[in-house]
Formats: C-alpha cells, structure tokens, sequence
C-alpha cells in the first residue's frame, strides 16, 4: 500500500516513517511536515491509509481527518500521538485506529491490518495479500528485527500473542492466531489444533501420542493435531507429497 506520514515534529515524522518503509505491508511512504502541505498531496497523489500526528499548529491532526472524511475515495486514517486523550474524538471521525508515540513495531503491524481490510480489495473479505505478513515484526530488548515466514515451522496460540518455533529460537508476537491464520492461509501453512499452525513443508511424519492422540512431527517439536483438523492435515500432506513438496529422504506419512 502507499501511505502518507504526517507530523510537524521532525524526529518524529523521521520514526513513523522509518517503521512503515520497514513493514513488508507497505510499498511507497511520503511524508509531510504539516497539515496544509499533507492536504495539497492528498489533493494530487491517492494513499490508502495516512498516518496523522493530532498536535500541530494551524490545522491540527483532527481538523484534516474531518476534511479528508468527506472525500469521495478517501483514505484510512490512523492517528499517531502523544496524548490519549482524543481517541474518542478520532474514532468518531472514523480512524480505524489510535497509535500512542513511541510507536512499537508490533503495535504498527496490528494497524497496518486494520488499514488492510479497510482497502477497498479486501473490504468485507478475509481474502488478503499472502506477502502481507511476510515477515513479522518482533521486540526484543528494545530492538526489532522481523522473522521470515519461511523461517517458521510451527506457531503456538499465548493468548493475544503467538509464540513463533525457529531454528534460531522461539519468537513472542502480539497477535491472535486466527488472525495470523488469515494471513498466512495458502502459503503452506495449516491449522491443526485450537492452538497451533503447522508449516506443511515442516511436518516428518505423523506419530501417536501416548494416549492415543495423533502429532505432527517437526525437527523443532511435536504438534497435537486435533480430531476436527487431521483429516485436512493428512489431505494436505498428501498434496504436497504428490507435488513433491515433501520429497525429502526420511519423511513419512
């Protein structure tokens, strides 16, 4: 997606912007030091989405969400501020989300899809781009970096979080895992319990658990498979083997 920044405060306007040219949803990011000069590009060039600091003299961050609201194609707005105290005002005027400075790339990631299934593409459909969530963001000792779906094997359910099984360690992301499972649905990925999504290029063989249950063997751990899931798991395992996915040597169904 192509999306605009506006904030009159340099640094800031320099982070914001910095976070988006990182996330793997976004395409082009421009950038605008204050509202006038945002509304004029508006004008001129389309953005799906417009990032919008609330504070700034002259026209402030709200008075240009309202104007922007009564365009014909407008764009999806997401405030970025200091202060909590307008987020009822915002999502009144319809911002589908309110981004408190400084701004965690996890928290980035949630609004950049909310923005996504604003998009007139995907608006009313779970149907989303599988390059949307590529790569997922992750904070660790106040860095980032972002793991590669091809790096995952299999995801745990924590609650609001994921817990993300690589070959370089285990991997905390603030999201539900029925929402990573929208994303990633068709790009090999398959849910196979309540709480877990398995690679399906990841899975050895299947296995017996003790009591009877039935696992999906990985090299990172075993996954439960439930009774609801395994006969789409053994399908989908058949697929790939027939298409050579899984022609490795010491793989079994």
């Amino acid at each position: 997606m192509r999306v605009l920044a506006v904030d009159d405060v340099p640094a800031a306007l320099e982070d914001i912007c910095q976070l988006l040219r990182e996330a793997p949803e976004v395409a082009e990011v421009s950038s605008a030091g204050d509202p006038l000069g945002a509304l004029k590009m508006i004008q001129s060039e389309r953005f799906d989405a417009v990032f919008l600091d609330i504070s700034m003299p002259g026209l402030d961050g709200l008075e240009l969400a309202s104007l922007l609201a009564k365009l014909s194609e407008p764009p999806v707005i997401v405030f970025v501020t200091a202060y909590d105290g307008h987020a009822v005002t915002a999502y009144g005027i319809g911002a589908v989300d309110y981004l408190l400075k400084p701004v965690r790339a996890e928290r980035l990631s949630a609004a950049l899809a909310k923005v996504m299934k604003m998009l007139p593409s995907t608006k009313g459909t779970a149907a989303i781009s599988p390059d949307a969530m590529a790569a997922l963001p992750v904070e660790s000792a106040g860095r980032t970096r972002y793991v590669r779906r091809s790096e995952v094997q299999f995801v745990e359910a924590h609650g609001d979080y994921v817990k993300l099984y690589t070959h370089t360690g285990t991997h905390l992301v603030r999201m539900p895992i029925s929402r990573l499972e929208e994303y990633w649905e068709g790009t090999g990925f398959v849910r196979t319990h309540r709480g877990y999504l398995v690679a399906i290029g990841a899975v050895k063989e299947l296995r017996s658990d003790s009591v009877g249950g039935l696992l999906a063997h990985t090299e990172l751990g075993d996954v439960p498979v439930s009774r609801r899931h395994s006969r789409d798991l053994r399908e989908r395992l058949l697929r790939a083997a027939r298409s050579s996915e899984l022609n490795q040597p010491g793989r079994r169904l």
